[in-house]
């Protein structure tokens, strides 16, 4: 039974208990409290499916959504600090090695843009530290940002062709529509007037199921670029 059906039947159980309780018909004033409480309902599910499907429906134009990850991922982005004690000799029984038989990594490179890092800064007891690009070109001057300082700082970020979604040179990556923009603020932030750095990055690392980075895969399903 859904929530809706759920409370349906509380509202027509205090009904008929009421009418029961007095015997006869409910006067003309009963019968407007309730039809009164009937079009409340009716306007509150309304409202409730409305702002489901706002959050469901999101849809972004590929080419846009790639224009932000161009803007957002980098080449580089640091993982397991403890991997990095692994010998890398294929030793049985190693506690570095993934299930499927990888290993696991201290940090990963890639030749083109790839990871959105969910973390704002991370630095490892070897001497290695990396500074996200987002925490530090999208809060510049404090740790929460408005939507409006949000869209304007992403749409000034450099954008490089990143790994995933369609080809974009950089010369075709200018972000003249800032809905995109005003979309990726929406999905992070939530109901909140402002978005702070640390929920910026708790957000990411759902979206990304856990991961350290958000790649193309689950950003574009974020954004709703099919």
């Amino acid at each position: 039974m859904t929530i809706r059906q759920i409370r349906n039947a509380l509202l027509l159980g205090t009904v008929c208990l009421t009418y029961s309780v007095t015997g006869f018909a409910p006067p003309t004033s009963r019968c407007c409290v309730v039809a009164s409480y009937g079009r409340s309902l009716a306007t509150l599910n309304a409202e409730t499916t409305a702002d489901a499907t706002d959050v469901s429906t999101i849809q972004t134009d590929p080419k846009e959504a790639v224009k932000l990850f161009g803007r957002l991922a980098e080449k580089y982005i640091m993982l397991d600090a403890s991997a990095g004690m692994c010998c890398y000799s294929g030793c049985t029984d190693c506690e570095f090695r993934e299930p499927g038989g990888g290993y696991r990594m201290a940090d990963q490179s890639s030749s083109r843009p790839k990871w959105i890092p969910v973390y704002d800064h991370r630095a490892f007891q070897s001497g290695k530290e990396h500074t996200s690009k987002w925490s530090s070109e999208i809060f510049t001057d404090g740790p929460a940002v408005s939507k409006e300082q949000f869209v304007s700082r992403v749409i000034n970020m450099q954008f490089v062709p990143p790994l995933g979604g369609p080809y974009l040179a950089a010369s075709a990556a200018a972000m003249e529509d800032e809905a995109a923009a005003a979309s990726l603020f929406d999905i992070l932030a939530g109901e909140k007037e402002k978005l702070t750095k640390h929920r910026m990055g708790k957000q990411m690392k759902e979206l990304a199921n856990g991961e350290e980075g958000l790649t193309w895969t689950h950003f574009s399903a974020a954004m709703g670029a099919k």
